[in-house]
């Protein structure tokens, strides 16, 4: 039985904007509408956030000398790749292994990869770092709003209650503001009576007239795509999702594209990439979250279909990780690391940003890779120009500077 009190109380119901935080785990009841689309197709930039600080140098490590291949090397021992086990970009690097399933989006020019990108704050706390990240303004801890949550503001679209989704168990801190947004982990879950919710919606609405607003938003969604159920829902030939939150994050997401509802910006996260003990080589814990965030991305490109046009995808990580193993077979708390960018549109086939290198001379404070390329600069560059932001908005989405847009994109 629903009560007031439960209701209020569910993490799941305190969904859509101005940092409520929490999302609907309730949404469902939803497919491709056999009906016209109400908003039609929509630039949408997909944000995968890989949580605890992916190695860089273990994604894509240098091959040639100049680049620092024999520095990695004698860096880490018991870490690095046999001869042969990388897959060689034919740029003077190489990718893991176990990212093999985005090789040909890489060979098609399709995939490009930032490298040395991060943060100007030194922090190595997880949390600092994220909150910086996500924020978009580093160092600055009283920001209340996210740079994604920004930049939605900065569109200038008819709004739609599914123009910023988060397939996260609670609202992620890059869309919290005060542009609406919704987190919601499995859009399958919604199997509560709507008259219900609607009469609790209505009774909260006295003492929260916020709650009350949202709730319309929430039932307004939710009619939005219940011409249909997810249930029903198959990916598209050839796309084989992982079965991880991960895989099945991204599945929703390019249902969503599909569905026309909107869509904007979509925000999915990766955990499991603190790797200080026993992260393996070729094999092992940093091999396993690689394998599954390549196939899931794969997944989605090869379900997008003829809606691959219309999405860019991009990953982030807060930091990557020591130059030099540890002694537990691991690495430690980084600083730079290494994106990922997909999309027709990227400027693909090519690592882009400043290499600094990986000599005793230039690893930051004697031991990490530097940071060459502001994040800032990557995401403006990105969302900008796949958002159609003109370079004023960038003051808008980061307060506080970045460097400029770098050249990621090909428009």
């Amino acid at each position: 039985m629903w009560t007031r009190r439960a209701f209020l109380k569910a993490g799941g119901l305190a969904l859509f904007a101005a940092g409520a935080g929490g999302g609907p785990a309730f949404l469902g009841r939803t497919a491709l509408a056999a009906a016209r689309p109400t908003f039609g197709r929509r630039k949408v930039l997909v944000t995968v956030f890989l949580r605890g600080a992916m190695d860089g140098l273990a994604a894509v490590s240098p091959l040639a000398g100049e680049l620092g291949g024999p520095a990695l090397a004698r860096l880490r021992p018991a870490l690095g790749l046999e001869r042969g086990d990388g897959l060689d970009l034919g740029v003077g690097f190489a990718l893991h292994p176990a990212f093999s399933p985005l090789l040909p989006l890489w060979r098609d020019g399709r995939l490009a990869v930032v490298h040395a990108v991060g943060s100007p704050d030194p922090t190595r706390s997880h949390f600092d770092a994220q909150d910086y990240m996500e924020s978009g303004t580093p160092g600055v801890k009283a920001t209340r709003s996210g740079w994604l949550n920004r930049a939605v503001g900065l569109s200038g679209h008819d709004a739609s209650p599914f123009t910023a989704v988060a397939l996260t168990g609670s609202m992620p801190r890059t869309l919290a503001g005060s542009e609406a947004a919704l987190a919601v982990e499995d859009l399958r879950r919604f199997e509560v009576d709507n008259e219900r919710l609607r009469e609790l919606y209505a009774d909260a609405e006295a003492g929260d007239p916020l709650l009350g607003r949202r709730g319309g938003e929430t039932f307004e969604a939710v009619e939005m795509l219940s011409a249909a159920n997810l249930r029903s829902y198959r990916p598209a030939a050839g796309a084989d999702y992982p079965r991880s939150p991960l895989g099945s994050a991204l599945r929703q997401v390019a249902f969503l594209v599909k569905a026309q509802v909107g869509l904007e910006v979509a925000f999915a996260e990766s955990g499991g990439w603190d790797t200080h003990v026993r992260q393996g080589a070729a094999r092992g814990a940093f091999a396993r979250r690689a394998d599954d965030l390549a196939r899931s991305l794969a997944a989605l490109w090869t379900d997008l279909g003829e809606h691959r046009s219309d999405v860019v995808v991009m990953t982030m990580t807060e930091f990557g990780r020591t130059a030099a193993q540890n002694g537990s077979g691991g690495t430690d708390h980084g600083h730079a690391s290494c994106a990922f960018v997909l999309g027709d549109a990227v400027d693909g086939g090519r690592v882009l940003g400043r290499w600094p290198g990986l000599g005793r001379d230039d690893l930051y404070q004697g031991r990490d890779l530097a940071v060459a390329t502001d994040f800032r600069s990557l995401f403006a560059g990105v969302a900008g120009a796949h958002l159609g932001l003109g370079p004023e908005a960038d003051g808008a989405m980061f307060p506080g500077g970045g460097g400029g847009r770098l050249g990621v994109m090909r428009v």
